[in-house]
């Protein structure tokens, strides 16, 4: 029996296979909150999220050194939509008025905007170095973001779909507590 014919199809089906693997690593396909450097688009961490849900930036503001925490829910657009601030001291660099259709408290000491309705397909952050000390809060994980991006450096933070190369680059800061 000649099986000559074989060598041929297994080689051309090899191809196939690893093509195909190649391709199938650079489609994004899993939406994440996205933490990258703009200069370069590397993603530097990461955490998988679905439109609804909600996470929070923390950090110490530089002049009053009093914590700051900004709440963010994901859109059906894929947007970030802004919906609270929660901050302790009225003073330098805090809001001293709101938007329309917001709404202005003072609870237990601290003082909450809320009702906010600001969307961005991205925003630019600048990681404290001194004392800033900024913090992810996602579900039940508070994850410094230190831990993942060089302190000082420019962040941009959106939401994308990522490749199962892009998570092989990035942090999954879900994988990383």
């Amino acid at each position: 029996m000649n099986l000559n014919w074989i060598k041929p199809k297994i080689f051309v089906l090899l191809t196939l296979i690893i093509f195909l693997a190649i391709i199938s690593i650079n489609i994004p396909y899993k939406q994440a909150l996205v933490f990258q450097a703009p200069e370069s688009n590397d993603i530097l961490c990461y955490v998988p999220i679905n439109a609804g849900e909600t996470f929070k930036i923390k950090y110490k503001h530089s002049i009053h050194l009093s914590d700051v925490i900004e709440s963010y829910k994901v859109t059906e657009s894929d947007k970030i939509r802004q919906y609270e601030l929660e901050y302790e001291d009225f003073a330098i660099g805090m809001p001293s008025e709101i938007a329309d259709g917001e709404n202005f408290e003072m609870k237990d000491g601290k003082y909450y905007i809320t009702k906010m309705n600001r969307e961005f397909s991205h925003f630019d952050m600048r990681l404290g170095q001194v004392r800033a000390n900024h913090t992810l809060i996602y579900e039940d994980i508070t994850y410094p973001l230190s831990k993942a991006i060089e302190p000082g450096s420019r962040v941009r933070i959106k939401i994308e779909k990522i490749s199962l190369l892009n998570q092989l680059e990035g942090v999954n800061i879900l994988d990383d507590k």
